[in-house]
């Protein structure tokens, strides 16, 4: 019943293209996105990269005895990263919170904080343990660089403290960048070591109306530590696909310039869509741009619609995956509906929809 009202609201808007009969795809996933990538007449958009991920303890929060994090556990649950850092995990489904910063008084704390080691092999161990298992299919190997440097930054010192320090004490926050980016740096090297042919890096650069930082401290503190790793993965010809909500627009010639090769989620309340494609055409792939208010209220007939215009505003010279700008539990039957209208409608040459 639902597959069949999600088939309807396809067909009441969809003229010819829905109506007649799709061709095989003759390309491999793998291929379609690298030509999706590249602007290179891929033959379909998508929904999302083929991805296999690899990901060190501590990724995603986990204590060093991998507990906590965005595994399974109750809310309620408080548990201490591989950084020191108190969280507590408050909803089902939701990443938990910081509940104490490892260092709150930055400069103070610096002296005598102890560094995680990206060679512990408890850290770096799951990252060998998991590319063992990968069956070398159709999919990229990925290794996960979440929060790797502004937001680590932030749940190391507190965000007030560390926006304060950007000016009141601007060598500790240096240094913290630096030491931080040292810890990636040292990731990294495992990453490659496994053959990884794309990473995915989360930093949060912006909020609803701008950007969290000036053009200054970019600049001066976070670019010259993004392109030490950066630049490290583009000497080995490895795709960087950067996360960043919020507003970006006035950091994306900065990204570009550092070599990224995908942007995502191309938040749609908070960007100018237009000028975003504008300035990535033909350089940077978009991945995201369907509003994530449509999927959750729907109806599927709404989420039709905006896939068929985001295809053809972002996607139809290629460079575009297609899906929700933010992660979150979606009703299954409006999920459902995004993907089958980015099947029904990808297929290249992408029909006019305004």
């Amino acid at each position: 019943m639902l597959r069949c009202r999600i088939t309807k609201a396809i067909r009441s808007i969809a003229g010819p293209v829905a109506r007649g009969t799709l061709s095989l795809a003759s390309m491999t996933n793998k291929e379609n996105a690298l030509r999706i990538i590249r602007f290179d007449h891929p033959e379909r958009v998508v929904c999302g990269i083929p991805s296999y991920w690899v990901a060190y303890r501590g990724c995603n929060h986990e204590s060093i005895d991998n507990f906590g994090g965005d595994n399974d556990v109750p809310p309620g649950t408080v548990w201490t990263d591989i950084w020191g850092t108190l969280w507590r995990k408050e909803l089902p489904g939701i990443m938990g919170f910081p509940q104490r910063h490892a260092l709150p008084n930055l400069a103070a704390d610096l002296r005598s904080y102890r560094w995680p080691d990206a060679n512990d092999e408890r850290i770096c161990g799951p990252v060998y343990a998991a590319a063992k298992e990968f069956p070398r299919d159709d999919r990229f190997l990925v290794g996960s660089h979440r929060q790797p440097l502004w937001e680590l930054a932030c749940t190391l010192a507190g965000m007030e403290n560390l926006m304060m320090a950007l000016y009141a004490e601007p060598e500790a926050a240096r240094e913290l960048f630096h030491r931080v980016m040292d810890f990636q740096l040292g990731i990294a090297q495992h990453y490659l070591k496994v053959g990884v042919e794309m990473v995915f890096f989360t930093d949060d650069l912006g909020t609803q109306c701008g950007p969290l930082v000036g053009p200054k401290v970019m600049e001066d503190f976070l670019v010259p530590e993004y392109r030490r790793l950066f630049d490290l993965y583009k000497s080995r010809d490895v795709l960087i696909n950067f996360h960043s909500c919020g507003r970006i627009d006035s950091v994306i010639d900065t990204l570009m310039e550092l070599g990224i090769s995908i942007l995502n989620p191309v938040q749609v309340s908070a960007n100018d869509l237009d000028l975003v494609r504008r300035k990535t055409a033909g350089r940077v792939a978009l991945a995201g741009g369907i509003n994530n208010v449509t999927i959750i209220n729907g109806p599927p007939h709404a989420i039709v619609e905006e896939v068929r215009r985001r295809l053809w505003q972002l996607g139809r010279d290629g460079g575009y995956f297609c899906g929700a700008d933010q992660h979150m539990v979606f009703p299954k039957g409006h999920l459902e509906a995004m993907m089958s209208a980015v099947e029904t409608f990808g297929r290249y040459p992408i029909e006019r929809f305004i």
